[in-house]
């Protein structure tokens, strides 16, 4: 026989040979695009959030990857991953839309909701989080927590949301994972428990250590879905390090778990907790939100994301550890809309949360907001931008419905309106005397920014006017933080937007999708009116209208208030001795005139028609003649508080931006130089890896135009992040600039 035969099958069998004992170590896990029934225990409904350009939407791909629900992974800087399908998020390389997409990792359920990490798009952000059981916090383990890092956090505190944090982008060479975790600490002010270390070799980031197991996890090449795992001995160089990491990890975990801290000190030792105690612990630590467990990995190597994914499992809540109040609608349904978006197929898709119950296709539906029921046509479970059509779905999932036209962001939905009041019932027996906060408990509506910039749009041509009405409430439906108004005085259709960006890409939608030509007038800042000091009036209206007489008499007080120091309520009812038995008599429909005319007269200041805030409205007295209309009453309050904010005068309230400037130490300089032009305040500049960081509260309408400034300062090297911060009072000198500015003379 041919010798080299010979030595090719003998080689051949050793390969095999090889190729069995290193798949004893290595996890491969692999899925579908189906519908699978999993029990609720197995389900996680997950949102990534991040800072701009922290990796979301690559750690995203890469989850749909090593799922087995795509087959070869997409890039951000080409355009073709599966979560950002807009043409506007291709073409700049950003997330605008959030994204769902389920798929399926060791037999559990992933609902992933990938978001925006752009300031100007922080509302997709918030419909996102009333529906989430649990986040991943993404941070850029070069720079660690970033401003809009801080923004989405807050926004996770107030919806009481457990986190995980994955520091990514370890392959960078100025990437530091202690660095990040002490930024956790400070700026996002929460305990941290690192659970994995950075193996570095020749500069290189080629593996990671699980603190919890002490074993070293390599991986393979970028498309390979295998990890292997080698447990550390005494003689690996990494045993003390992971051994001393694990002890720290168990003595920090003791401090926020009395039930693991009475376990080590019945073995008397750190070192001899099982693993299994330990997540069981890091859990229930995770839950209660007193500390955050950080893991580590490069999402765009494929490195640490099955880890990532496998500590979703473990550590993130299931939906039956969330729903808690929507329990009380018993075997009705429960879902919350938290997106709406126009397909040209399909009509508008409302996106549900599903808490309690089951959805069936043709079913009727109530919404509690709107008040009204509707009957959706056809169900779906979402993949992007891709819908699988089913009967129906059950608790805890995500849902796409079509048919319905009433139902915003942000709706509480049931079956009925009797189903719902039987709820409402249900929780106020368990909790008594909070029937005046029942709408804040179900979480009824959501709290929308108030826009920073504006600007005028018109069609190019006159013949598009209803067309462009119709796009741009389709728009205003999909995007809450997107306002649109009519100015009397100009005639124009006013956009009002949270950013530069945002305005920007709704042109550009209105062009690509709804294929219209618009223009945009110059940007326009979001300018406040405060009064300047208190006053008191009285209006009395006599009219007839048809055979009705209409009579209305009200006493008002207009007068500025600290609204940090002050409720929020801009109604206060006047219960002194001298008006009490008319406060008491005023009819509860009438009441709600009145706060409409308050919320109408207090919409145009009388210097710019903007806002007027910082205010409080006393009423004293109210007297409402036989068959007056409740639209007479609001008209006649709004008519006075107008009329008492002239004579009062205001000041003009200016937008002030948190500014967060990052530059090589060159340019640092002549950048602080030009923010002193700017009126800036820079409080603060300090060190991020190789670059400067400049912070900064800056005025916005300093602020027009800033990234090309700040390119050209920098030769392109510079980057910036705002975010709303304050309003401040303008000088005489500068009110005088920005009345011109809005009025044009």
């Amino acid at each position: 026989m041919n010798p080299n035969l010979l030595s090719f099958g003998f080689n051949f069998k050793k390969a095999i040979r090889k190729i069995n004992r290193l798949y004893k170590n290595i996890n491969h896990y692999g899925t579908s695009k189906e519908i699978k029934n999993v029990p609720i225990e197995k389900m996680r409904n997950i949102g990534i959030l991040a800072h701009i350009d922290a990796g979301k939407t690559t750690t995203t791909e890469r989850m749909l990857f090593l799922a087995g629900l795509i087959q070869n992974m997409g890039e951000v800087h080409r355009g073709n991953t599966v979560t950002d399908y807009m043409e506007q998020e291709r073409e700049r390389g950003i997330t605008i839309r959030s994204a769902a997409v389920t798929f399926y990792w060791k037999k559990h359920q992933f609902n992933l909701i990938d978001t925006p990490g752009h300031i100007d798009f922080t509302m997709e952000v918030e419909q996102t989080l009333n529906v989430l059981d649990g986040a991943v916090v993404v941070l850029d383990g070069t720079a660690g927590v970033e401003a809009q890092t801080l923004t989405v956090w807050r926004q996770a505190d107030k919806n009481q949301i457990p986190r995980i944090i994955y520091v990514n982008k370890m392959d960078r060479m100025n990437a530091d994972i202690h660095l990040s975790c002490e930024t956790i600490e400070n700026k996002l002010r929460i305990p941290y428990l690192l659970l994995q270390l950075p193996v570095i070799e020749e500069k290189k980031f080629i593996g990671i250590i699980d603190v919890l197991t002490m074993e070293l996890i390599t991986y393979g090449k970028l498309n390979d879905k295998f990890v292997k795992k080698t447990q550390l001995t005494e003689e690996n160089i990494y045993f003390e390090d992971a051994k001393l990491a694990r002890s720290k990890l168990v003595d920090k975990l003791c401090n926020y778990d009395d039930k693991l801290a009475d376990q080590v000190i019945s073995i008397d030792s750190l070192d001899n907790v099982s693993t299994a105690d330990i997540i069981k612990s890091l859990r229930t630590v995770t839950k209660n939100q007193t500390a955050v467990p950080v893991l580590l990995g490069s999402s765009y190597k494929n490195v640490g994301v099955q880890n990532l994914m496998d500590a979703v499992v473990l550590y993130l809540p299931t939906p039956n550890d969330s729903n808690r109040i929507f329990n009380s609608f018993e075997d009705n349904l429960c879902a919350r809309a938290f997106k709406v978006l126009h397909d040209q197929q399909k009509g508008p898709l409302i996106f549900l949360r599903i808490y309690n119950g089951n959805l069936k296709k043709g079913q009727k539906i109530y919404s509690f907001k709107q008040d009204c029921s509707e009957q959706i046509g056809r169900l779906y479970v979402a993949y992007a931008d891709d819908y699988e059509e089913v009967d129906s779905i059950t608790t805890g999932n995500i849902a796409v419905v079509t048919g319905v036209k009433k139902i915003m962001s942000g709706d509480l939905i049931t079956n009925s309106s009797t189903a719902g009041q039987k709820a409402k019932n249900n929780i106020l027996k368990k909790n008594k005397n909070i029937e005046k906060d029942i709408d804040k408990i179900l979480g009824i509506g959501v709290s929308i920014p108030d826009p920073v910039f504006f600007r005028s749009i018109e069609p190019t041509s006159a013949s598009y006017q209803a067309l462009l009405e119709q796009a741009l409430n389709e728009l205003q439906r999909e995007d809450p933080s997107l306002r649109v108004s009519f100015n009397e005085e100009t005639g124009q259709t006013v956009l009002g937007g949270m950013g530069e960006l945002h305005l920007d890409i709704i042109k550009d939608r209105l062009l690509k999708e709804y294929k219209l030509e618009v223009d945009l007038g110059p940007l326009q800042i979001a300018y406040k009116e405060t009064p300047i000091q208190k006053l008191t009036d009285t209006l009395t209206v006599e009219t007839k209208i048809g055979s009705s007489k209409q009579f209305i008499t009200t006493k008002l007080t207009v007068q500025p208030i600290d609204i940090s120091k002050s409720s929020k309520e801009i109604l206060k009812l006047d219960k002194s001795p001298e008006y009490a038995s008319n406060i008491a008599s005023i009819f509860p429909k009438h009441l709600v005139a009145v706060r409409q005319g308050i919320d109408v007269g207090l919409a145009r200041g009388p210097k710019i028609c903007c806002p007027v805030v910082n205010v409080q409205v006393i009423l004293h007295y109210l007297e409402v003649g036989k068959g007056t209309s409740e639209t007479m009453i609001s008209a006649t309050v709004t008519h006075l508080i107008q009329k008492i904010l002239k004579e009062v005068d205001t000041k003009i309230l200016e937008p002030i931006m948190d500014l967060e400037i990052i530059s090589p130490e060159e340019h640092v300089s002549v950048i602080i130089s030009d923010l002193s032009r700017r009126r800036a305040n820079v409080y603060n500049i300090g060190i991020r890896g190789n670059s400067k960081v400049i912070l900064s509260k800056t005025p916005l309408s300093e602020l027009l135009g800033y990234s090309t400034i700040l390119r050209t300062l920098s030769s392109g090297t510079a980057t910036f992040t705002m975010q709303y911060s304050d309003c401040e009072k303008l000088s005489s000198e500068l009110e005088a600039i920005a009345i011109k500015s809005v009025r044009g003379f």
